[in-house]
């Protein structure tokens, strides 16, 4: 071995190993002295020259692929698949739930009613049942507490057959004493639940019934009041006044309505300019009330009168606070929570608490409480929003044929009693009263 080291360069050490045919391997250190600091670290290792992104993305390429890494992902995919399979039924029942949510609703005639209180009634509605939606959206919870009542079943079956050791695996079994006892709480929750949405429902009834009727007294006084003092200015602003009037319940049913297209609602009622400022509003039917003063505004009106037609905008303010405050409060949380986890904590116990006296009964005990309990929760929660239970659509539909005819009946009229007045003689007799 021989080492040198000039003074005008580095030293360069490179060890060779060099193995002859059918002879002993010998180890040898070549030296030379025209080397660099980069021929070193490159004969070193190759990756020490590489650009910093280059290596990294080098190294990273080198990483050992660990047995916990794969059996994560291939556990990960099993469980998204799962739970994508127990969420196909509560989906598809919530999808149909929704479709009938947004369902048309239509106002009663008379054969509807005889319909309705007819003696088959009953017979109708039970054939009908797998077209409900309420009945449908009861699915997913009805199946999963019977299968668990099928599975409790199950299990103390097999304990009772030795199947399962009996000293390791109890019976599952319980005294029917505390469901006495917390019955009636539970009737009282449904009760009072459904009570306060049927209240919610019957607010948003009265609300959308003075709404109707103060759109027919506004365009009635419209059409009353600026008639007896009409000029030819006023003309074309009582003729949009009262495409704002009949226009103010379309737009506040689209307001409220979820999914609804006011540009085609308006679309036969307002002229394109004023459309499309009440489309690109942020507020539609606020925007049509001021559609509504200005227009008062620019009529010729005594004040009286003037007063008595801008007293029914609040009306309309009225209406448009109290819908905002159906949609936007619901009944309070935590009593709605409180039901529902009270009527999953019955089904959940009902199996035990029955299985001494029912056996395998449990099973249909426990599919017609769920259904019928879940069914009454269902019916609150779906008539806590009141508006979709209405028939909004007949209502303006209603109302605007109704100012439509009023103004047809009340030019009618107005003509015949002219013509009468014209055709009244003048000569009247001596004691004041027109001769017959």
């Amino acid at each position: 071995m021989l080492i040198v080291i000039p003074s005008s360069s580095f030293l360069y050490l490179s060890f060779s190993l060099s193995t002859q045919t059918q002879s002993k391997p010998t180890s040898t250190f070549s030296i030379s002295s025209d080397f660099t600091t980069n021929n070193l670290l490159l004969k070193l290792h190759p990756l020490l020259l590489l650009p910093s992104t280059l290596k990294t993305k080098t190294l990273s390429s080198f990483k050992p692929i660990s047995s916990s890494s794969s059996s994560s992902s291939s556990s990960s995919s099993v469980s998204r698949a799962l739970i994508s399979i127990l969420r196909a039924i509560p989906d598809w029942a919530d999808r149909v739930k929704e479709r009938g949510v947004q369902q048309n609703r239509t106002l009663y005639n008379h054969d509807q009613w005889v319909q309705h209180r007819s003696s088959l009634r009953h017979v109708r509605h039970f054939f009908s049942s797998l077209s409900s939606r309420v009945v449908l959206s009861l699915v997913p919870p009805v199946i999963a507490f019977t299968a668990f009542a099928a599975a409790i079943a199950g299990y103390n079956t097999l304990v009772l057959v030795h199947w399962l050791p009996p000293e390791f695996f109890p019976v599952l079994r319980a005294s029917s004493l505390s469901y006495q006892l917390t019955a009636p709480a539970l009737a009282l929750l449904l009760v009072f639940r459904t009570e306060a949405s049927y209240a919610r429902f019957v607010e948003g009834k009265k609300a959308w019934t003075r709404v109707i009727a103060t759109v027919h007294d506004f365009a009635r006084l419209a059409m009353a009041g600026v008639e007896e003092t009409q000029t030819a200015a006023n003309v074309p602003i009582k003729r949009a006044l009262l495409n704002y009037i009949m226009a103010f319940p379309v737009v506040l049913k689209c307001h409220v309505l979820y999914d609804s297209d006011v540009r085609r609602d308006l679309q036969h009622l307002l002229e394109l300019d004023d459309l499309e400022v009440v489309v690109n509003s942020k507020h539609p039917p606020r925007c049509i009330i001021e559609f509504i003063s200005q227009s008062l505004g620019l009529l010729k009106l005594e004040d009286s009168r003037r007063n008595v037609l801008e007293s029914k905008i609040s009306c309309f303010h009225e209406g448009i606070g109290t819908c905002e405050q159906l949609m936007g409060i619901p009944i309070p949380l935590s009593y709605t929570h409180l039901t529902s986890r009270f009527l999953v904590l019955w089904h959940l116990t009902l199996p035990i608490i029955l299985w001494d006296d029912c056996h395998w009964i449990v099973v249909p005990a426990t599919f017609i409480s769920a259904a019928s309990l879940f069914c009454i929760e269902e019916v609150g929660v779906l008539i806590e929003e009141p508006f979709p239970m209405l028939a909004l659509d007949d209502l303006c539909k209603k109302a605007h044929e109704d100012i439509q005819e009023s103004i047809a009946i009340g030019n009618l009229v107005k003509a015949q009693l002219v013509a009468k007045r014209n055709s009244h003689p003048k000569k009247h007799s001596p004691n004041g009263w027109p001769n017959s």
